[in-house]
């Protein structure tokens, strides 16, 4: 039996990687009938039989990372994106489309519950140089590096193939950031489709409709993940959401109470950083409303897309 890694699902099989070179497997049989996303990119996989370019799937190996969102249509059940993950990178724009600080910190909080390093990538940034500024303000103190790239200057990609060396990492953001282009400005052999903007939602159409693991020339791999609108806390401990943003840490034991919320607790020392200036006031307003998601669970669809 040998051992591969997932680089992507097409319709009923996938396409692995192997020592020996890519192949293409399929699911035994058991598998097909599991009630959960069975195999996802960055997946180690052990596979059985075939030739040279074909084998069958009979499975997966325990994951030390995962990366998910809401599966489609609500519901209690997560699902895993990409998996077996170094890093993080959270790509924002400027503009087309504005940069959604709310769902930034989703995707940052959900990297740091797995106890994963995140970086900020704010990209497009020749149509408004101070969407990059306005950024870095924000998640500079809390310790995250914010990395200001371009691909039609183009400008910031050799720091960013710096960043992806030796690492398999996570791209993710909102549809229409430019993720696909960026990979493609690295590696212009890769031809990952890109897409142009609704000029009506202004918010970019999902032009990648599947994580896929790709490989970057000295630079590690990259899973390419589909814009995600939605992204979900699950697993997450409410207590413990206070240490998934860096800048609240240093505060956490100076609280009046043990089991401080940080929410109206009276001498809590998150909130009195916050009206000092020494935390994003805004940052702890994405901490309330991820504690009430994360206490008190809403399956309402509808309620978590007006947010």
């Amino acid at each position: 039996m040998t051992t591969g890694v997932v680089l992507g699902r097409r319709g009923g099989t996938y396409r692995v990687y192997t020592e020996a070179g890519e192949v293409t497997a399929s699911l035994r049989g058991k598998l097909k009938f599991k009630d959960d996303d069975r195999v996802v990119a960055g997946d180690i996989v052990e596979l059985e039989g075939g030739g040279s370019s074909s084998a069958t799937i009979a499975g997966i190996r325990p994951r030390r990372s995962v990366l998910a969102r809401r599966a489609a249509g609500g519901g209690r059940r997560s699902q895993p994106v990409a998996a077996n993950i170094d890093q993080v990178v959270v790509v924002a724009s400027t503009r087309d489309p504005e940069p959604n600080a709310r769902l930034l910190d989703r995707f940052l909080v959900v990297a740091a519950a797995n106890g994963l390093p995140a970086v900020v990538v704010v990209n497009k940034i020749e149509l408004a140089r101070a969407g990059q500024e306005a950024l870095a303000r924000r998640y500079g103190p809390a310790g995250y590096q914010v990395l200001a790239t371009s691909a039609k200057l183009p400008e910031g990609l050799p720091a960013l193939r710096d960043l992806l060396r030796g690492r398999t990492s996570v791209f993710t953001g909102a549809s229409g950031v430019g993720k696909s282009s960026l990979l493609n400005a690295l590696e212009p052999a890769l031809g990952l489709r890109t897409g142009e903007i609704s000029a009506y939602w202004r918010t970019g159409k999902h032009t990648t409709t599947a994580a896929e693991l790709v490989p970057l020339a000295g630079a590690g791999f990259v899973v390419d993940t589909p814009g995600m609108r939605e992204v979900g806390t699950w697993g997450i401990d409410a207590d413990r959401l206070g240490a998934c943003f860096p800048e609240f840490r240093r505060y956490l034991d100076r609280c009046r109470f043990d089991n401080c919320r940080h929410l109206a607790e009276p001498d809590c020392a998150v909130r009195r950083a916050a009206a000092e200036g020494a935390i994003d006031p805004d940052r702890l307003g994405s901490y309330e409303r991820l504690y009430e998601e994360v206490s008190v669970p809403s399956w309402s669809s509808e309620r978590r897309r007006k947010r």
